[in-house]
């Protein structure tokens, strides 16, 4: 076993060079990668940020990122699922040491245990509902009669059998929303990452997504969300507010929604 953070952490756990906190925190930019640190607070440079601490991530639990447009809450996400390299510290990921590994062992990494709702949905256009769909299964060690039944299943679950046939362009929206929330959701990932992921859902299927993420957390999942939606907000056990790049508030919720 090597001297890495322990096996519950499914998050990221960076430990400062510099003893600013005492526990554990999630990203750390020492110099300039994603900004500059001083004494005073964060100096912009372009359009990055640092991420100065983050408490741990622990499993499983339903994490809820706010704040203002601008303040880096899709930058921490893309980060923490391996899709944004432009950063300097430690990150841990079930025990591997993601800050030390080769692009290729971190895309391995993401696809085995990672599903990732993007705010802008990132369909593949030229694959069918149901191709999109499959693409997260043909990563695991799953046969192809299994995956289909798997699709079917969640088609079924989504309400969305009837477009199975369809392309990204031949959908609206909501639509677009609606599969890649079942694609992220399709092969039971460890950690899944959601950027506003009912913001183009009517009320109703909002509440939805929301309770399907609930049981998937109460299963094991560990889920980020980041959300301007109080609702939304509320079905987390822990809240961490961003500003400019910083942490500026972490806040434990004891009584959050569930189904």
């Amino acid at each position: 076993m090597s001297d890495g953070p322990p096996t519950a952490l499914i998050g990221v756990l960076v430990r400062l060079r510099q003893a600013l906190v005492d526990q554990p925190v999630l990203l750390e930019a020492p110099d300039a990668e994603r900004g500059r640190r001083e004494r005073d607070g964060l100096v912009k440079q372009l359009d990055d940020y640092i991420i100065p601490r983050l408490v741990q991530i622990e499993a499983p639990l339903l994490t809820v990122v706010g704040g203002s447009t601008g303040a880096g809450k899709s930058t921490l996400l893309s980060i923490i699922g391996m899709l944004d390299n432009a950063w300097a510290g430690e990150y841990w990921f079930v025990d591997q040491p993601v800050h030390e590994l080769q692009a290729k062992k971190r895309v391995e990494l993401n696809k085995k245990y990672i599903g990732f709702v993007f705010q802008k949905y990132h369909l593949i256009d030229d694959l069918t509902v149901y191709e999109n769909l499959e693409i997260p299964l043909s990563y695991r060690d799953i046969k192809p009669k299994e995956r289909a039944a798997i699709v079917a299943e969640t088609l079924d679950r989504f309400q969305i059998v009837g477009k199975k046939d369809l392309y990204p362009s031949q959908l609206s929206g909501g639509q677009q929303q609606l599969v890649g929330v079942a694609r992220a959701v399709i092969a039971s990932p460890k950690l899944l990452l959601a950027d506003e992921p009912t913001g183009n859902l009517h009320s109703a299927q909002g509440e939805e997504i929301m309770e399907l993420f609930t049981r998937l957390n109460r299963q094991g999942t560990t889920i980020v969300q980041v959300t301007h939606s109080e609702r939304n907000a509320s079905y987390g056990h822990r809240t961490i507010q961003l500003h400019d790049g910083w942490v500026v508030q972490e806040t434990e919720r004891q009584g959050a929604l569930s189904p």
